[in-house]
């Protein structure tokens, strides 16, 4: 097990099974978004996105709350007119199609794995957008989500809105949005927004990512590139790519030993993910 703690806000944890476990470790706060922990979170994706051999991740938040959204001080400074200094020019692309802040939340649907979040508590305002970039959230039954920006009177602008359009309908999106309400655990999984409702949603998240872990790392790689492409890609992009991708894994060492492995019926062993063939 390899271990990496950033700036006292996040928490990193690999296992040999190529699973990484990334913790919002700012419990006494409800793991707020202050500068250093937009910071460590995108210290802790740079870091993920170059391990060897990394299978999937959980995203999970220490303490009884996954993230309250941004933390109260920064707020006192905007009522008061200071511009946070992390925040001064949103408009530079600093992360390829994202900034400073968006990258904090998209960095997780861009990593090639997939990346489970588990929520209990509550995930408020930008917290949620971090939780949204996950590929999937499980929720405790107590938690409470919200696309709170607008109490702030601010827009969700932590690639909440490319991540919103993909999990609900149009016009439920718009109403979230406008109105801030917020959402017990089971409506917000009627609705989209969470994937399951569990008692246990850590156990739950770590249970799925192991059960990932075990499949062939080269098809859940061409799974997620495949699933990402399905928001803006036409049939025809899709189609191609599907073709594309099954043609570089078929006959591939890895997915050898899945067939060789599951007509044994033992545990397969897998080689590290090749470099996409898209």
């Amino acid at each position: 097990m390899s271990e990496w703690n950033f700036q006292d806000r996040v928490h990193v944890s690999f296992a040999a099974n190529g699973v990484a476990e990334v913790a919002l470790a700012r419990p006494d706060k409800m793991n707020a978004l202050d500068t250093a922990m937009f910071d460590a979170l995108l210290q802790a994706g740079t870091l993920l996105a170059g391990l060897h051999d990394l299978r999937a991740v959980v995203l999970h938040g220490q303490g009884r709350a996954f993230c309250a959204g941004l933390d109260m001080g920064n707020f006192a400074k905007m009522a008061q007119g200071d511009a946070l200094s992390s925040l001064a020019d949103l408009v530079p692309r600093t992360h390829g199609l994202a900034n400073h802040a968006q990258q904090v939340a998209w960095q997780w649907r861009e990593l090639p794995v997939p990346v489970v979040a588990a929520l209990q508590g509550v995930a408020f305002g930008g917290g949620l957008q971090v939780a949204l970039g996950a590929d999937m959230r499980y929720a405790a039954p107590d938690t409470r989500v919200s696309v709170l920006e607008i109490q702030w009177g601010l827009v969700p602008d932590m690639a909440g809105m490319a991540l919103l359009r993909e999990l609900v309908r149009a016009d439920v999106a718009r109403e979230l949005v406008y109105s801030g309400r917020i959402l017990q655990a089971d409506e917000a999984c009627q609705l989209g927004l969470i994937t399951a409702v569990h008692a246990d949603p850590l156990a739950q998240a770590r249970a799925f990512a192991a059960q990932v872990a075990a499949r062939n790392p080269d098809a859940v790689r061409a799974d997620k590139r495949l699933l990402n492409a399905c928001t803006d890609a036409d049939e025809a992009a899709l189609l191609l790519a599907e073709s594309v991708e099954q043609q570089a894994i078929l006959g591939s060492p890895n997915q050898r030993e899945a067939v060789r492995a599951h007509q044994e019926r033992r545990a397969p062993v897998f080689h590290p993910a090749k470099a996409p063939a898209v």
